[in-house]
């Protein structure tokens, strides 16, 4: 079941508040920024990208900090290479081994029907080995640029959560009415009946596919929306890093990384999550709530 109906809802108690940082492995700094985002600000969950360069400081961080829920962040799009040679996925890169760039690429294709589920399936089971080999609980799975909304896609990685023992999965969702964020709905929707019958959780709302990269500047309208929907539980997912990181200048993606830091460091900002009604948790107290008597 999702996380609906887990933790009360409005006027009762706190709802559930998990706010994920994600691309932890990306660079060095961004590790960095996790780590003081959570120590010192609002972060209580963090996805790992086990393909990015800076995966060792990403498991450092994650055997330093018991309590920060760390999810799998699992990638078949971005600048880094995957864990597999092109021999071994080949529909998933070019000729030269390279994942593309975009969740864009990974629609085209998935309309072509040019995407073998076998090949994310080792691709991303090699991922998950590589997250389950730091050796701490992996509370969550979700994916870079949220390409498992895609169905092809969200079969493997529903697959893998039931078979790896992950009890949660994001369900990434968009407030908006363009036609894209239409999409993003109805693919939302399938994978949530997806994840429902797995025995697996989500949560009952979500926030950061349409605020990625300037969270600083729509987190409170994102917590109001959220809040007035009433769902007992939320995620809103992050991208803190280090203003001054040589190694983001690869990424072009114009994200504020360093203002998304300071905004989860602002005490301000704890303040406006209470104000909201939400308890800050992670994944684990999700599953833990989907599993208690009513």
């Amino acid at each position: 079941m999702t996380g609906r109906g887990a933790g009360g809802g409005a006027g009762k108690q706190p709802r559930l508040l998990i706010m994920t940082a994600d691309d932890v492995g990306m660079t060095a700094g961004v590790c960095r920024a996790v780590a003081r985002a959570h120590r010192g600000g609002i972060v209580t969950s963090a996805s790992v990208l086990a393909v990015g360069r800076a995966f060792p400081d990403a498991a450092r961080l994650a055997r330093s900090a018991p309590t920060l829920g760390i999810g799998a962040h699992l990638a078949m799009v971005g600048e880094d290479p995957p864990l597999l040679s092109a021999r071994e996925i080949p529909t998933l890169v070019d000729r030269r081994g390279r994942l593309p760039l975009s969740y864009r690429t990974v629609v085209g294709r998935g309309l072509a029907r040019r995407i073998d589920p076998a090949d994310v399936r080792r691709e991303f089971g090699a991922q998950l080995e590589r997250i389950a080999g730091i050796g701490v609980p992996v509370t969550h799975v979700d994916t870079h640029q949220h390409v498992h909304l895609w169905p092809a896609v969200a079969e493997v990685v529903v697959e893998l959560a039931r078979r790896h023992g992950l009890p949660a999965v994001r369900l990434p969702r968009s407030a908006r009415r363009s036609p894209v964020g239409v999409g993003v709905n109805v693919l939302s929707r399938r994978l949530d009946t997806r994840i429902s019958l797995a025995g697996l959780v989500a949560t009952g709302d979500y926030a950061g596919l349409d605020e990625a990269g300037a969270l600083d500047r729509s987190l409170p309208g994102a917590l109001a929306r959220l809040a007035a929907r009433g769902e007992a539980s939320v995620e809103v997912n992050a991208h803190p890093g280090e203003p001054a990181d040589p190694d983001l200048r690869r990424f072009a993606w114009g994200y504020r990384w360093g203002a998304e830091l300071a905004m989860l460091l602002d005490p301000a900002t704890r303040r406006l999550v209470a104000e909201y009604g939400f308890r800050l948790g992670s994944y684990a107290d999700l599953a833990r709530a989907a599993t208690e008597p009513t």
